[in-house]
């Protein structure tokens, strides 16, 4: 039996590969160590030298932290199904061609794309739509996404004609349609722009900064930027809480991730390739 020849190439991508996951994971690493020490030092420890889990009792215990975490829970919850909601709806409403003014409104679409009103005219808007200190504000406006509307749309053009023309024939309504024929065949895609959609509504700060002033509707990532510029928690758990505070903002997707996976490196071909 041959021996595959290893190339000095692959050793490069593994030494490569190698140092930018150690880059990625020492970090993590530290701050996960850290956020089960009760004993407060610098630099970087194997093994925490008090184990204790005060961080994490904080953050689900002390009202403070656990309000802004069931608002993230909830905004990226909602907001992910609103923005699937308006995606797929609007997707599949471009593609039908046969519908009068379709060209139009996709162009008007991918122009938004290009330009827009700008921070302070989309503010007034939200203003004036009584949006500001409101959770629906921030929920509805990242939603509306025509990058996504337009991978959404991309991948029910792969989907073949014939088999809505054969349900149609059929009598079977659009609604109908959408529902038992293009959703089944598009999980890749619903998995992936899904899976963006819940990762922007969780790591959200910046529409949080522009539309939210009242403290008590602020989201978990406002909180874990208060809590370190300053902490109001007890300074004896205050910098195992800032790590586990952290490792709770990384976790969820660290977890979700590994399930979505195959469907997310399908899902970011999307359009990529045309017959």
């Amino acid at each position: 039996m041959m021996k595959k020849k290893v190339k000095i190439f692959d050793i490069v991508l593994i030494v490569i590969f190698t140092v930018f996951s150690l880059v990625m994971i020492i970090p993590v690493y530290k701050v996960l160590v850290d956020s089960f020490d009760l004993k407060t030092a610098y630099g970087m420890k194997l093994f925490p030298e008090q184990f204790g889990f005060a961080g994490y009792k904080s953050i689900f215990t002390n009202p403070t932290m656990l309000r802004p975490f069931l608002i993230s829970c909830y905004t990226t919850v909602m907001g992910t199904i609103m923005g699937l909601l308006i995606s797929v709806l609007g997707a599949y409403v471009l593609i039908q061609w046969k519908m009068p003014g379709r060209a139009f409104i996709a162009n008007v679409l991918l122009f938004t794309m290009i330009f827009n009103g700008g921070m302070i005219p989309t503010y007034l808007v939200m203003k004036d739509f009584h949006l500001t200190n409101n959770l629906w504000g921030v929920i509805l406006l990242p939603a509306i996404n025509v990058y996504n509307l337009v991978l959404m749309k991309n991948f029910f053009e792969g989907i073949p004609v014939s088999l809505m023309e054969s349900a149609e024939i059929d009598g079977c309504s659009h609604f109908k349609i959408l529902y038992k024929i293009v959703l089944p065949l598009s999980k890749a895609a619903l998995a992936s722009i899904g899976l963006m959609y819940a990762v922007g509504y969780w790591n959200d700060y910046t529409n949080y900064k522009l539309y939210i002033t009242n403290s008590n509707l602020y989201n978990f990532q406002m909180k874990l930027r208060a809590l370190i510029m300053g902490s109001d928690l007890p300074s004896a758990v205050e910098g195992a809480t800032e790590n586990a505070a952290v490792i709770v903002a990384i976790l969820p997707f660290m977890i979700i991730y590994p399930f979505c996976q195959k469907y997310f490196v399908q899902g970011v071909n999307i359009g990529a390739v045309k017959e």
